[in-house]
């Protein structure tokens, strides 16, 4: 169920069930799988894959523009596994053109405030503590 709310760009794709709290965002080029929760105050840039039954907290931004110099606006992404929970203001940038893709595996937890930067890959069953820099 989506709030009227939420903003969310009509070349998004999100399965029938995902809960979209107010004030999120969802932009173009985003997909959202089944059972995912998106709370409120959340934004999803483009190039995000986000997998089933996943939590994001208030604050959180996902895929955002690589804090990277040599990034020049290509195409690039961002995978979160299924079952990850990702709490309050946790930042996540996609790839640049070293890896073309962040990735963040299933069944993590990324506690508050975490930064995984551009082109890093987390496997699967990972909890990264609070306030975590992860460099790109």
């Amino acid at each position: 169920m989506n709030q009227p709310l939420a903003y969310i760009d009509p070349q998004a794709k999100i399965a029938r069930n995902v809960v979209i709290e107010p004030f999120s965002t969802i932009h173009k080029n985003v997909t959202i799988e089944e059972g995912t929760w998106i709370g409120p105050n959340v934004t999803i840039f483009e190039g995000a894959h986000i997998g089933k039954n996943v939590k994001i907290y208030p604050g959180a931004s996902i895929s955002s523009v690589p804090q990277d110099l040599k990034y020049k606006g290509e195409d690039t992404e961002t995978y979160i596994g299924d079952n990850t929970v990702i709490r309050e203001y946790v930042t996540i940038s996609r790839g640049t053109d070293d890896r073309y893709k962040t990735v963040v595996g299933s069944n993590c937890l990324l506690m508050a405030y975490v930064h995984v930067a551009h082109d890093c890959i987390i496997g699967d069953n990972c909890i990264i503590a609070n306030a975590v820099q992860i460099a790109g």
